[in-house]
């Protein structure tokens, strides 16, 4: 469930006690990117000596979730939020309005807005852009104030996210400076809305939980087979009574804007389209004997395009944002035993449209791409799920479509390697770790997150074993991922509980690969002291 947003209890006063002031700084980026090995821990550079009062012993590094990458330490009384406490932002940086006042209601502290800062404030202030490693930042602790800086306003707003949890872990901000940054640029939850219904309440609560664990990407699932779960204009007649309507989905992209998330719709296609052929039963793909395949539409006709189409163009202007999930697994045309003479309609239209050596899995890839040039134009990157690029072929899936690594199982999977061999990107939702499948049906078990927490790393695609070093750029992150097969087998309250702990592991690991310096009970008993749960 979410951390609690109750009042900071401010420690007893310190003698010495200046407030004090809280400064976050860029660096320059050195990456480390794929590195496995060591803990981040304290550390005092030749360059730097601590402050010559003997007052205080040196610092250490504040308690997060995920842990600081860098703290260097220094002697004194750290920071704690006071009655002349305020948030004020530096010259420049306007944009950080918003963060500003965000933190000051989460402290109960003022906010003054583009003033200078006082003994006691907290700054945040914006860097040069591109000086500084992409949602980086600086906290410094130092004269009884806090300073807070990046080159974008994700950044600063991650310092005021260490902040935060460091006030409600300790109750102070350590004296010293936080030089931080993500590992991986993508880092976040996918949700299964189809399956199973989730209120925008229950939703809005997972968007702020993710941000004080510095995820930034929220992945919605929301046509399946058993429901479409979003209010349509161009096609009201395949939504299901209880959905989201359009100013809710509003809503939520409000709040994960200001949260710095990107929200990433999918509509799957061409498989799992129950729900929609449900209304449209002449778009069903159908085998020779007439039976029908589930949730298949049927791709050799040119009104399934024009439909699937129609909601894209209708979802990609509600939804904005950077990215969309065009699906592409699991169509169940190419999982019998004959493909070709099951499904010969399927058969033709590949030859005609792609030439004699064509097949079905000619005519998935190049719908597959059809639907990439869609979304294209709104500006969108497109993803779809591994198993919809298929290993030969005459048609291949565009090379910049993202790969959604999630299985090595189903028809149409490969090994992780021979999708980065090819040069594509992929992102990590490997169902070994990643998968909170809702009444564990076909050997899926709940995650605990102690598993995420000691074994995976963002390069452990598939199974437990990491895929080698050299392909660690083109592993652009991970998610974890909540799926509702048996909807009714938790309730959203159990659900949120459920995947707290692995939301956390998945959280430190993305930010940071490698061998965390807790162990997993120490992290069990931070993340209880952060979130006020016990």
């Amino acid at each position: 469930m979410s951390p609690s947003r109750g009042a900071l209890v401010a420690g007893a006063a310190l003698t010495a006690a200046a407030a004090v002031t809280i400064t976050v700084v860029v660096w320059p980026d050195v990456s480390d990117t794929g590195r496995q090995g060591g803990t981040a821990v304290a550390s005092t550079p030749s360059h730097t000596s601590p402050s010559p009062t003997r007052s205080y012993p040196l610092s250490t590094a504040p308690r997060t979730i995920p842990a600081v990458r860098e703290h260097i330490p220094a002697r004194g009384p750290g920071w704690q939020p006071g009655p002349d406490s305020s948030v004020v932002i530096g010259d420049g940086s306007g944009a950080l309005a918003d963060e500003a006042q965000l933190l000051a209601k989460e402290l109960k502290i003022r906010y003054r807005g583009a003033v200078p800062a006082r003994a006691g404030d907290v700054e945040l202030a914006l860097g040069t852009p591109g000086k500084g490693a992409p949602e980086s930042y600086t906290l410094k602790t130092q004269d009884g104030r806090v300073i807070i800086t990046g080159p974008d306003q994700a950044g600063v707003f991650y310092g005021t996210r260490t902040l935060k949890q460091s006030l409600r872990a300790d109750g102070t901000m350590p004296e010293g400076e936080v030089r931080d940054r993500p590992d991986r640029p993508q880092r976040g939850l996918n949700l299964d809305i189809a399956r199973k219904y989730y209120s925008v309440g229950w939703i809005e609560d997972r968007l702020r939980e993710m941000a004080d664990l510095k995820l930034n990407q929220l992945g919605l699932h929301f046509s399946d087979d058993q429901a479409f779960r979003i209010q349509s204009d161009t096609h009201p007649e395949i939504v299901s009574p209880e959905h989201l309507t359009k100013a809710e989905v509003r809503q939520i992209l409000a709040l994960a804007g200001r949260l710095h998330i990107d929200v990433v719709p999918e509509i799957d296609s061409p498989g799992h389209l129950g729900a929609v052929l449900r209304a449209h039963p002449e778009l069903q793909l159908r085998n020779t004997a007439g039976v029908a395949s589930t949730g298949s539409i049927d791709i050799s006709r040119p009104d399934s395009a024009k439909l699937i189409d129609q909601l894209i163009g209708e979802f990609a202007e509600l939804f904005g944002g950077r990215y969309w999930h065009l699906g592409g697994d699991e169509y169940r045309a190419l999982t019998v035993k004959n493909p070709a003479v099951s499904y010969p309609q399927l058969q033709r239209a590949a030859q005609l449209k792609y030439g004699a050596a064509a097949g079905i899995k000619d005519l998935a890839t190049g719908w597959l791409n059809d639907r990439a040039a869609v979304v294209r134009p709104h500006g969108l990157q497109p993803k779809a799920w591994n198993d919809g690029f298929f290993r030969d072929g005459i048609v291949r899936a565009d090379k910049d479509i993202e790969v959604e690594y999630w299985t090595g199982k189903e028809y149409g999977a490969r090994p992780p390697e021979e999708y980065l061999s090819e040069g594509r990107r992929v992102v990590n939702l490997n169902d070994e770790f990643l998968y909170y499948v809702l009444g564990q049906p076909n050997q899926f078990v709940y995650p605990t997150g102690k598993r995420i927490y000691e074994l995976w790393t963002p390069l452990v695609l598939r199974g437990t074993q990491p895929v080698p070093a050299r392909y660690s750029s083109q592993i652009l992150g991970g998610r974890f991922a909540v799926w509702g097969d048996l909807p009714q087998a938790q309730t959203a309250a159990q659900v949120a509980a459920g995947i707290r702990m692995p939301l956390r592991a998945t959280a430190q690991k993305l930010w940071d690969p490698r061998k965390p310096a807790l162990s997993w009970g120490q992290f069990q008993a931070l993340a209880g002291t952060i979130d006020k749960t016990g």
